[in-house]
């Protein structure tokens, strides 16, 4: 039986901030970075994962992941749920780590990138992209795969199996349709804050010319400048394509909603991170007010528990999950289940490096395995630093094409880990020097 037998972890940042892409008002000046694990194996193929920060404390993100090693190192490589279930639930479960948690922040965000790694391994020795190898278990496998503990008031096993079997019958057929079509994303290029209004029209026309439906903009920096930057989006796309806005946890609920108010003659189709993550009842609250302007969040929500919470609330009509935010694919399986279980579409968080590239595998997953639906889903979509990735995700007509290459998409080219490793690679060591 094979073994991994090597664990590296590096400390990649891309500099963004220099042209201001991902700016928002909470995040003006974002660096985007990934500490980047890969599991050696002895004799077979590695694997690729990765937790995704924004400059900053990537170097913290990454010792984080180091300190998982212990546990992985010296394992099986796993190949099936069985495996992937047990390793998830030992680096969960590890008490002295779980404590700097309990699962949530720098220390879970570890698990989740090593987790996706041992994903992306697993189904790299199937030959099979993660999406496909996922929707190829049984409901019985993926169920072993979730922790329930502290869902059972929300959500049973039983309940979860109820759900995956109601989906199997034309699993085969949605499949099929995502090869053949893909799935739907929306753009967020031209709504960064830092862009001019000739930027913001200039790429908002573009992207309705490349068959979006959906744009998104940053809002919460200045009243007066959002309420016309909406105007002019509304005014470039027209009645018919829905826009987005996202105040990146800016605001208090008072703000959420007298803010909102002023934008909502612009026929806002969602607001997005409208205060803190872990407000269930600030989001309840805000969601009750804006009806029927949709309430979306969840890229900064730490765990399975409070999204748990946000859907018994009601605080939520859009469920954006994160693949490098929770424990991995295991703990974004039970968010997927939640979401069904509540019927709340999911339209999963990207944008960033590599996010992209991972959350289109647990979208289709969720369309062809659980859900069954796309009704009112889509990924977001940001055309920057794709680039680097061996497998990029690719976005026509509007559309994520359904990624055949086997894994997680996560593996970036061994160029780019020279030249953007900080602090020593040449991008880093040229910035210093100028």
């Amino acid at each position: 039986m094979a073994k991994i037998v090597g664990m590296e972890v590096l400390d990649v940042r891309f500099p963004t901030s220099r042209e201001l892409d991902g700016s928002d008002a909470m995040n003006p000046d974002p660096d985007y970075s990934a500490a980047y694990v890969v599991l050696h194996t002895d004799g077979g193929p590695d694997g690729y994962g990765l937790a995704f920060t924004i400059g900053r404390g990537n170097d913290v993100q990454a010792a984080a992941i180091r300190a998982l090693e212990p546990h992985v190192v010296g394992l099986d490589v796993p190949t099936d749920a069985a495996a992937l279930g047990a390793l998830s639930r030992a680096l969960v479960g590890d008490s002295q780590l779980r404590w700097l948690g309990p699962e949530k922040g720098v220390a879970h965000m570890a698990i989740g990138a090593v987790v996706n790694a041992a994903w992306d391994l697993a189904a790299r020795i199937a030959g099979l992209p993660v999406w496909r190898f996922a929707a190829e278990m049984s409901p019985e496998e993926l169920v072993s795969l979730v922790d329930f503990r502290y869902l059972s008031d929300a959500l049973t096993e039983q309940e979860a199996l109820d759900i995956l079997r109601a989906a199997e019958p034309g699993r085969a057929e949605r499949i099929a349709k995502i090869e053949r079509d893909g799935y739907r994303a929306y753009s967020t290029s031209p709504g960064w804050l830092g862009y001019s209004d000739e930027k913001l029209a200039r790429l908002a026309e573009q992207a309705v010319a490349d068959g979006f439906e959906m744009i998104k903009l940053k809002v919460g920096g200045d009243l007066e400048d959002d309420v016309r930057r909406m105007k002019l989006a509304r005014e470039t796309v027209g009645a018919d394509i829905r826009v987005a806005v996202d105040a990146n946890q800016r605001w208090d609920v008072s703000s959420a909603i007298a803010w909102m108010t002023e934008l909502a003659p612009y026929d806002p189709y969602w607001i997005e991170e409208p205060t803190s993550p872990d407000d269930v009842l600030g989001h309840a609250a805000i969601a009750k007010a804006l009806s029927p302007i949709r309430v979306a969040t969840g890229e900064h929500v730490q765990n399975r528990v409070v999204f748990k919470q946000l859907l018994q609330a009601g605080a939520i009509s859009v469920l954006q999950l994160d693949a490098a935010r929770v424990g991995g694919f295991n703990e974004n399986l039970a968010i997927l289940l939640l979401a069904a279980k509540f019927d709340v579409p999911v339209c999963p968080h990207a944008g960033g490096v590599g996010l992209c590239e991972l959350v289109r595998h647990l979208s289709m997953f969720d369309f062809a395995a659980v859900s069954g639906s796309d009704v009112d889903r889509s990924i977001e979509w940001v055309d920057h630093l794709h680039e680097h990735f061996t497998d990029p995700a690719v976005v026509t007509r509007g559309r994520y094409l359904a990624p055949s290459a086997p894994g997680f998409s996560a593996r970036m080219h061994d160029a780019t880990l020279r030249r953007f490793t900080f602090p020593d690679g040449p991008e880093w060591t040229e910035i210093d020097s100028e």
